[in-house]
């Protein structure tokens, strides 16, 4: 249990929280700024080429102290819907190793992201026989959305998927990774099987309460764990919210986050990285801590938080009541930063906009605004 206090986090001005460098959970970082993961769908087949390594390698030049890349599907049939999004398997290893070689160089750290998507949330409401490809994988075959039903994945189909993550993770820490992010959030496969919505099962991998839904998540981390040894880092990415399901919770207070991550601590989770869709939004009626701070609270671990960083200047974040300005949600996540409340800040899609962010708000500087066709290119 940590020591933050639970009050009104008042923003003191300045970034200096973000430089400060961080040494924990076996990750070393110049500071507390890092890259978001974020799909690209912009590697051919699969395979990242020379224009993703030079997409994170101005990330690392621009100051980030460590990038999450985006998305990338292990080894199993159904781990990806889509053919641009990169695998991390088989011949896009070497690619992947150029990758690491371009934000070394750069002294910037580095971890993948390691992703199945199970039933993909983007095709829920759609008939699975008009998507192409293989069934999906699922814990249940069930469709939050629509009630469309497959056939449940089997405890030899679980075991599969298991050991492809802890063969991407040996991978990665054969390339010279810095550590490894699992994708259990936003209503992939591992949070599949958290949501009481899509998990049924009556076997070992189900049950009523989200402790019992841990355990294809526990046994993921495990194995990731063995295959890497006790020293390299295994954050794991968790949300409540869904694609397209964003009033979903996988826990209604803190002791049931504690029931939630308390098992991952034990399976071999080093840090969670919190997922809000606005960080500065209270997870819990009654205290101002957002689902970072949460997580820091109930496990011990340390955090990331992310949620919308550096997009106060855009129309639809008018959360600060006057506090108009591009800075005033930095001021913010960087006063809570100060204060404990969690350990990194990631940022997305300003990062997107603006490869030098962390160098322009260490020195003041302008930056340069998102703006959603951005998103069709990697620049």
């Amino acid at each position: 249990m940590t020591g933050v206090r639970e009050r009104d986090l008042a923003p003191p001005g300045g970034t200096a929280a973000l430089q400060n460098r961080f040494d924990a959970a076996g990750l070393h970082l110049r500071n507390r700024i890092v890259m978001a993961p974020m799909t690209r769908a912009m590697s051919p087949g699969g395979i990242p080429g020379p224009d993703v390594a030079e997409y994170y390698a101005r990330r690392a030049t621009g100051g980030v102290g460590l990038i999450i890349t985006e998305g990338t599907v292990v080894g199993h049939p159904t781990s990806s819907s889509r053919e641009d999004i990169p695998r991390f398997h088989g011949d896009a290893l070497p690619a992947w190793q150029a990758v690491v070689n371009a934000v070394h160089a750069e002294n910037t750290a580095i971890v993948p992201q390691l992703w199945h998507v199970g039933w993909d949330p983007l095709h829920w409401g759609r008939d699975p026989a008009e998507v192409p490809g293989p069934a999906p994988s699922s814990p249940s075959g069930i469709d939050p959305g629509s009630g469309n039903r497959l056939t449940p994945m089997s405890v030899h189909d679980i075991e599969n998927v298991i050991h492809a993550f802890a063969d991407a993770a040996l991978a990665a820490r054969r390339i010279g990774f810095d550590g490894i992010e699992l994708h259990a959030a936003h209503g992939y496969l591992i949070d599949q099987f958290l949501w009481n919505e899509t998990n049924h099962r009556t076997d070992w991998y189900g049950g009523s309460t989200v402790r019992e839904r841990t355990r294809f998540a526990c046994e993921v981390i495990a194995a990731c764990r063995r295959a890497v040894g006790p020293k390299f880092p295994i954050v794991v990415r968790i949300s409540q919210w869904k694609v397209g399901h964003y009033r979903a919770r996988l826990a209604h207070g803190p002791a049931e986050l504690a029931e939630l991550l308390e098992p991952l601590v034990a399976a071999g989770a080093d840090v969670f990285h919190c997922s809000q869709r606005r960080f500065w939004q209270p997870e819990f009626d009654g205290s101002p801590l957002n689902l970072a701070g949460w997580a820091k609270k109930v496990t011990g671990k340390p955090t990331i938080t992310v949620g919308s960083v550096g997009l106060a200047d855009s129309d639809f974040l008018g959360y600060l009541d006057g506090k108009g300005a591009a800075t005033a949600d930095v001021d913010e996540v960087c006063a809570r930063l100060e204060e404990g409340e969690f350990d990194l800040v990631a940022v997305g899609r300003a990062l997107i906009a603006d490869p030098e962010w962390p160098n322009r708000v260490r020195s003041g500087h302008p930056t340069r605004a998102f703006d959603a066709a951005m998103l069709h290119a990697l620049q």
